[in-house]
């Protein structure tokens, strides 16, 4: 397998008035294509910075951050908006859809930042809200669909650039259990029959359990590590 994501020795603090606080304290952490990883820890514990860091969205104090085989810490912010173009695909836990635009708009959005021409971002955008069993919904808007739909839109919004890496942060908070379920379900199966490496956050017990890998941080500190087979995972 290949390493998608290289992480060696890697911190992060945050100024607080005159205060420095450390976020991220010498973190390696090494994710092979097609990983399924969930990222668990006490509000504060640096969980989503170590996500935002990997996505590109903010940069370490210190350490190698290697991303699809690119060192993202040495890109200019061009450079960098260009990448994560390519390769990252964003789940948020509270959608990030924009209000004025159809589902198959919003998941069109970011195929408009590539030279696709508008026949293949119909054609990428159709695909993708048919892979999250959407295609009936596509000329809803947000405030038309559901909670659980909703998030289904941002999950086809995520994949119609083909990333190479899926970061998923509490993808699941802000929906009920049998909504959060299908979601889980969902991701579970793009990452088994797609091979879609997935990095999420959660606080969510049962959705760490979807994982196939779980790894835990605390202070900043990452600590134990729980690997599921792939056939416990998929149960």
């Amino acid at each position: 397998m290949t390493a998608v994501v290289e992480i060696e020795h890697l911190s992060k603090a945050y100024q607080r008035g005159g205060q420095v606080v450390p976020v991220l304290q010498d973190i390696t952490l090494t994710l092979q294509t097609g990983d399924f990883v969930a990222l668990m820890g006490p509000s504060g514990s640096g969980k989503s910075t170590l996500l935002n860091l990997i996505a590109g969205i903010d940069a370490p104090d210190s350490g190698l951050l290697r991303v699809a085989g690119v060192d993202i810490t040495g890109l200019r912010e061009s450079e960098l908006a260009q990448w994560r173009a390519e390769h990252v695909g964003f789940i948020f836990q509270f959608y990030n859809l924009m209000p004025v635009l159809t589902a198959y708009e919003n998941v069109e959005l970011p195929l408009t930042l590539t030279h696709l021409s508008r026949r293949q971002r119909c054609e990428h955008a159709r695909l993708a809200l048919d892979l999250v069993n959407l295609s009936d919904r596509a000329d809803h808007y947000p405030s038309q669909l559901s909670g659980g739909q909703q998030q289904r839109v941002a999950i086809a919004r995520a994949l119609v650039t083909d990333p190479t890496i899926i970061v998923a942060d509490e993808p699941t908070g802000d929906l009920d259990r049998v909504s959060a379920r299908e979601i889980l379900d969902l991701l579970e199966s793009l990452n088994d029959s797609l091979r879609r490496t997935i990095i999420m956050v959660t606080h969510d017990q049962a959705a760490a359990e979807c994982a196939h890998i779980v790894r835990h941080l605390e202070k900043g500190v990452l600590t134990d590590k729980i690997e599921y087979p792939r056939e416990r995972a998929q149960a």
